[in-house]
């Protein structure tokens, strides 16, 4: 069985007559087993169990260059998208010198907390693929306090389309980032999951810590985006936190950060991709 692998490949009128690739050495279902595997192990995982489960042995740099040539759709929503949410990950690069940081950011994102999308140094990319969906308007952006992703949220739907809503959860955490009394960092939980703003900030006027003053600008900075938590979830008119995008950039890493993975640069996106339409299901047999 090996040798069918190593030495046939297949031709044009061959591929004609069997709906195939011309030149292809893998048929169509053993691509698809390929990378079925691939978007949950390593390349060398599966290689081996590719082999074990047919026979047939497909290298792991075969499996590799099979992923790199692939263009992968991201899904089409099916009904309208009344929630956005985006967050940022981390992916491990090759040939970084010891005194540089070898990871780099992506971003994920969630449309109704059902489609995965994965970009890596691609932020037009995401906009187009955000934009091209049917988006409800307004349309419910969730995400945390980073400059970056609200600003690929101006960049996917203008102010009057755009519902910003602060992660509740980054919002509490930063609060007791302030440290204390714990009596007044209940308070003004509290307070903030009433929306209550100006009366959270007012709890800390006289408290002397740097670390106050920080939560302030912070709840300036956010001030529109901070809502009546309490009401928003009571009525379940929409998320109050970007979990759902936070889960999927947990699934996508469990590919990407697998032990001692490191990527070339031009190999990220691909493998974004495969670990993204496998997750949304679209590689299933």
């Amino acid at each position: 069985m090996k040798s069918l692998v190593g030495r046939l490949q297949i031709h044009a009128v061959q591929a004609q007559r069997l709906n195939l690739k011309a030149h292809s050495r893998l048929s169509g279902l053993l691509e698809k087993a390929c990378l079925q595997l691939s978007a949950k192990e390593s390349f060398q995982s599966a290689e081996a169990d590719i082999e074990m489960l047919t026979g047939i042995a497909v290298g792991h740099s075969t499996q590799q260059r099979l992923v790199q040539r692939q263009t992968f759709e991201l899904p089409e929503a099916k009904q309208p998208v009344s929630e956005v949410s985006i967050d940022g990950g981390k992916v491990r690069l090759r040939n970084f010198k010891d005194t540089q940081s070898a990871w780099r950011d992506y971003k994920a994102v969630r449309l109704g907390g059902i489609y995965y999308g994965g970009f890596f140094q691609d932020n037009l990319a995401l906009i187009d693929y955000v934009g091209s969906q049917p988006l409800m308007h307004p349309l419910v952006c969730l995400g945390d306090g980073h400059d970056g992703i609200w600003n690929l949220f101006r960049e996917i739907a203008p102010e009057s389309e755009r519902w910003e809503i602060l992660d509740w959860y980054h919002l509490k955490e930063n609060l007791y980032k302030v440290g204390g009394s714990l009596k007044r960092l209940s308070q003004a939980e509290s307070l903030l999951w009433q929306g209550k703003t100006d009366e959270a900030k007012a709890l800390f006027k006289d408290c002397q810590r740097k670390q106050a003053r920080n939560f302030e600008a912070y709840l300036d900075k956010h001030r529109t985006r901070i809502v009546n938590y309490a009401y928003y979830q009571a009525e379940q008119l929409c998320s109050i936190g970007s979990g759902a995008v936070e889960s999927a950039v947990k699934q996508i890493d469990r590919r990407l950060q697998i032990s001692g993975a490191r990527w070339n640069v031009e190999s990220v996106n691909p493998m974004l991709q495969l670990r993204c339409v496998y997750l949304n299901g679209q590689l299933a047999f």
